[in-house]
C-alpha cells in the first residue's frame, strides 16, 4: 500500500528535540509522494505558545499549497498544573509540571478555541505522553493513560488521538531500549475492553486514531515482536469500524519516513490509504 499523508510532523520550532525546517517540508513530501499532510508542533501548556506563533510565521513564509496544512499537538495535561503555572513560580516549565499533582487528577489540554482560531489551525492532534501522577506501577500506568485516550478520544477539540500505547521513560533498559514493561514485552497485558471502549469512544465522537510511524509501528527502541502485536491490535481496531490517520511523527532535520515500508506492514492487515482520515484542500 502506498501512503500519501501525514498528520502528524514537527518543525525545528517544536519544543523538544525537533529540528525539521518548515521550508524544506513541502519539497520532501512531494519526492515521497505524500500528497496530503500537515505541521503540528507541540503545546503543553500556554507556556509553549510562542512556539506556535513562531511555527505559524515559518509556515506562511513557506507560502504552502491547499494540501500543507498547518495543525497542532496538544499534549494531556492535568488542570492542576495549568492552575500552577498561571500562578507563576515555576522557571522554564517547557513540558508542564510532571511531578507532584495529585493521582487522577482532572485533565485538561493547554490550549483553546480562541487561540486556535486566532493561530489559524486546522486539526489537533491529541498525544498522551506522560502519566498523570499515579504510582510507576504497570496497571496504575495503564488505567492512567486509557484514562487519557478517552479523554482526547472525546475532547470536542480534537481530531486524532495521537500514537496510542506509546511510550519512553521509565522501564528504559541499560541499553537505552525498551523491552518489558509497562507493556512492550507482552501487548496482551493491555485489557481488550479498554481498546473496544477507546474504539467506541472514537467513532461516537468523530475521532481518528493515528497510526505512528517513527514513535510506535517502526520504533526500533521496542522488542521485536511489539510491531506484530501491535499490527493485531490495529486489526481489532478495524474490525470495529475505528477511522485511522497516518502520522510520521518525524522530529529529524530531514523529512524521510519510512512509508513504504510501513504501508507494506498496514496493508497485511487489509488497511487501504483511501480509507485514512485526511483534511479536504483548503
Amino acid at each position: 500500500m502506498k501512503l500519501t499523508s501525514d498528520w502528524h510532523i514537527h518543525s525545528e520550532n517544536s519544543c523538544d528535540s525537533a529540528s525539521l525546517p518548515m521550508a524544506d517540508l513541502a519539497p520532501a513530501a512531494a519526492s515521497l509522494g505524500i500528497s496530503d499532510y500537515g505541521v503540528t508542533d507541540h503545546i503543553h501548556t500556554p507556556f509553549n505558545l510562542p512556539d506556535l506563533v513562531a511555527a505559524r510565521a515559518d509556515y506562511l513564509a513557506a507560502e504552502p499549497s491547499e494540501h500543507f496544512h498547518f495543525g497542532v499537538e496538544v499534549s494531556c495535561v492535568s488542570q492542576w498544573e495549568l492552575d500552577e503555572l498561571a500562578g507563576g513560580g515555576h522557571e522554564n516549565p517547557v513540558y508542564g509540571l510532571r511531578r507532584g499533582g495529585p493521582e487522577r487528577a482532572e485533565l485538561a489540554i493547554g490550549i483553546g478555541a480562541e487561540e486556535i482560531e486566532e493561530l489559524g489551525i486546522e486539526f489537533v492532534v491529541g498525544g498522551v505522553h506522560w502519566a498523570m501522577y499515579p504510582p510507576f506501577e504497570r496497571d496504575a500506568i495503564i488505567e492512567d493513560y486509557h484514562r487519557q485516550y478517552i479523554f482526547m478520544a472525546t475532547h470536542p477539540l480534537v481530531d486524532i488521538v495521537a500514537h496510542p500505547w506509546w511510550w519512553m521513560g521509565h522501564w528504559q533498559d541499560d541499553d537505552g531500549r525498551y523491552t518489558t514493561d509497562p507493556w512492550l514485552d507482552d501487548f496482551g497485558k493491555i485489557p481488550v475492553a479498554m481498546h473496544d471502549e477507546l474504539a467506541s469512544a472514537a467513532i461516537e465522537h468523530g475521532t481518528a486514531i493515528e497510526i505512528n510511524l517513527d514513535a510506535v509501528l517502526l520504533n526500533r527502541s521496542y522488542p521485536e515482536t511489539f510491531a506484530a502485536q501491535y499490527l493485531e491490535y490495529l486489526a481489532h481496531l478495524k474490525g470495529r469500524g475505528v477511522v485511522f490517520s497516518i502520522g510520521s511523527d518525524c522530529h529529524a532535520a530531514q523529512y524521510a519516513p519510512e512509508f513504504d515500508r510501513a504501508g507494506a506492514m498496514l496493508a497485511e492487515i487489509g488497511l487501504r490509504d483511501e480509507d485514512m482520515w485526511r483534511l479536504a484542500p483548503r
